[in-house]
């Protein structure tokens, strides 16, 4: 049988007009949070990124709050076998 660890990536978008932020981070297997926002600016160079060091995506979920701007928050669940 498979032992799996999971993962969680997070872009948040939060912006108002022409003024805007994105950002990204990861929830490691060990609980840890860091923010990856430097390691590159969409979701796929993150997604490619894991996807290299064997992680597999699982599912996506969105969230969107558009009440005074604009807020989306995006969830992109991972796994890979434990080694």
């Amino acid at each position: 049988m498979v032992a799996w660890e999971y993962a969680l990536l997070v872009r948040r978008y939060q912006g108002q007009g022409r003024n805007f932020h994105v950002s990204f981070v990861w929830y490691a297997p060990d609980g840890s949070r860091k923010d990856i926002t430097a390691y590159g600016d969409t979701a796929i160079a993150h997604l490619n990124r894991v996807g290299r060091e064997g992680w597999e995506l699982v599912s996506a979920a969105e969230d969107v709050n558009n009440v005074q701007g604009s807020t989306e928050v995006h969830r992109y669940h991972l796994k890979r076998p434990l080694a």
